[in-house]
């Protein structure tokens, strides 16, 4: 590392520099298990800092390879997607403007958006999402990390979230993206007819022979790439090959989505959004068994629910331990109306015993008649089926559940002091119909190595987030985390599942993506990062090239 890169970099952009300890060890770790000191952190004012830092990288690279660039917004990735050795660069501090909201006016009119956003990747999702209220709309695929999460890292990771069932992920809402590429330089990337890539790839320079090579490599290995494609409903694992191409229109965007940064910088994005419905209530249903959970998705899904997720009896215990973090979370709901709150939950405790799973199953309408219809239908239809279940009354009536299932990661996270949180089986995904056979054995597999987590997740899609607590401190537990991960992961690919359906690769999952993909498709992955960034300035470690001992090092104490 050349003695002087504090130095060269302030030269080097008109932002920030810090190497300060504080601030090291802040950027050190995200939401993971992990821990990686950085070198420096630097926080670029304008697209001008971030094509010079490209460009200072790119020219220094061959005599000081350590040097790279890793981006960075709200830190709260759980795979240790935002963390590097060399340089982090983070964009929260300037890169955050809403530069503009509008309702849909034909200018994406192949997208099924009612409006759409440009905004900067430093945004964070919560006042993103003040803004588009204000005109009746919401970007669907925000995550349940939504008020401490920003809009960088949504793109990074393609997240998805409660309302993913409904409305997909968020690959299906960038509509354009400014990056800048490896030369240096800033492009717009969005999707293009046949005739416009014929085009693009005729011209002479970095970007004319990126989606030449892109679409060679794509088109030369079309059925393998389409035959890859995981068969769950969401998926955050490797690059989205198959997302790009259809032989009528190229879509590079689709590749940049989930890349974790690996591939470029990026620096604005359009992103699409729908009209938020005006009524929503939620049927709470309490499960005595993992059967019951896949008989109750079946019976649920012919409703058309917006949402449907689920948290287990050890979040709920989790709940009712730190009750008043939930209640500070209602915005000023005292703890004694909480608790007098779920007096009706109480009674049904006694009457059946404490539930395994909590299913919050939400239905939405423009119509109030219509929704207290459809609540008042499936009421009857899951009593008629003997699953015991409460409608709300009210939107408001709900929330008390809402934050129980966003916050269960937060309150394990900074409640629980002898243990940590500890995902690294945190995203699996398999078909719904498969959980009876699938969820079992996972539980066995976490029993049989005296690992107790907590299990939420969105039920509808088969996705569930598996928060182990464990004593990071002790090399017992540590070790457990590679056993367990690869019975985690066979379990689920034999299952046709994927091992991340949001949260995204990082150091946590790259490591495997070679057997869930097969050598010929990760060599695939390969080529692109080499395409894309020939010089491995941006990201290193993750999605192609990780180090499973790497990792496994790295992981924090405390």
């Amino acid at each position: 590392m050349p003695m002087d890169l504090i130095s060269d970099l302030r030269t080097v952009i008109k932002g920030d520099v810090d190497a300060s300890d504080e601030t090291l060890a802040k950027y050190s770790r995200d939401a993971s298990i992990f821990e990686v000191r950085p070198k420096v952190v630097v926080f670029p004012r304008d697209s001008e800092d971030v094509k010079n830092l490209v460009k200072f990288v790119n020219e220094n690279k061959e005599k000081h390879p350590e040097l790279s660039l890793t981006a960075r917004s709200g830190g709260t990735d759980m795979s240790g997607g935002p963390l590097g050795e060399s340089i982090i660069v983070e964009f929260d501090k300037y890169f955050n403007r809403i530069i503009k909201i509008e309702e849909s006016n034909g200018k994406y009119e192949n997208f099924k958006i009612d409006g759409y956003a440009t905004v900067e990747p430093g945004v964070y999702y919560r006042d993103f999402e003040k803004e588009t209220l204000k005109k009746g709309l919401i970007f669907p695929s925000y995550p349940a990390s939504k008020s401490i999460c920003a809009i960088g890292g949504i793109i990074s990771n393609n997240s998805g979230g409660e309302k993913t069932l409904m409305y997909g992920k968020t690959d299906k809402y960038v509509l354009r993206l400014k990056i800048v590429l490896a030369d240096g330089n800033e492009y717009e990337i969005k999707r293009i007819s046949r005739d416009e890539l014929q085009k693009k790839r005729a011209e002479e320079n970095f970007e004319g022979t990126l989606y030449g090579k892109v679409f060679e490599l794509i088109e030369n290995n079309y059925d393998a790439i389409t035959k890859a494609k995981p068969g769950v409903s969401k998926n955050s694992a490797g690059y989205y090959l198959w997302n790009v191409w259809d032989k009528e229109s190229f879509d590079l965007s689709q590749v940049l989505v989930g890349s974790q940064g690996t591939l470029g910088l990026v620096t604005e994005v359009d992103l699409g959004l729908v009209k938020k419905k005006k009524h929503s209530r939620l049927v709470v249903v309490f499960l005595k068994d993992v059967k019951s959970l896949a008989d109750l998705v079946n019976a649920v899904l012919p409703s058309h629910p917006e949402s449907l997720e689920t948290f287990d009896d050890n979040t709920l215990k989790l709940a009712i331990k730190f009750m008043p973090d939930i209640a500070k979370k209602l915005g000023g709901k005292g703890f004694l109306s909480l608790a007098l709150s779920f007096i009706g939950e109480t009674f049904m405790v006694l009457t059946h015993g404490l539930p395994k799973f909590v299913v919050l199953v939400e239905l939405t309408s423009n119509e109030e008649k219509d929704i207290k219809e459809r609540i008042l239908k499936l009421h009857n239809e899951l009593d008629n089926l003997g699953i015991p279940n409460k409608p709300m009354k009210s939107e408001r009536d709900g929330e008390k559940y809402w934050v129980i299932r966003r916050e269960s990661f937060n309150l394990l996270r900074k409640r629980v002091k002898s243990k940590q949180a500890t995902p690294f089986v945190d995203d699996i995904i398999v078909d719904p119909a498969k959980l009876p056979e699938v969820l079992p054995e996972l539980y066995k597999i976490l029993e049989v190595n005296g690992i107790s987590p907590t299990l939420a997740g969105h039920a509808g899609d088969g996705n569930f987030h598996i928060i182990p607590l464990m004593d990071l401190s002790r090399d017992e537990d540590r070790k457990k985390i590679p056993v367990v991960a690869a019975k985690v992961h066979e379990l689920i690919l034999r299952h046709g599942g994927s091992i991340t359906a949001e949260h995204n690769d990082g150091l946590i999952r790259s490591p495997y993506l070679e057997k869930m993909y097969g050598s010929e498709i990760f060599e695939l992955f390969k080529r692109v990062k080499n395409i894309f960034d020939p010089n491995g300035i941006f990201n290193p470690g993750k999605k192609v090239g990780s180090d499973l001992d790497y990792a496994l090092e790295h992981i924090k104490r405390s």
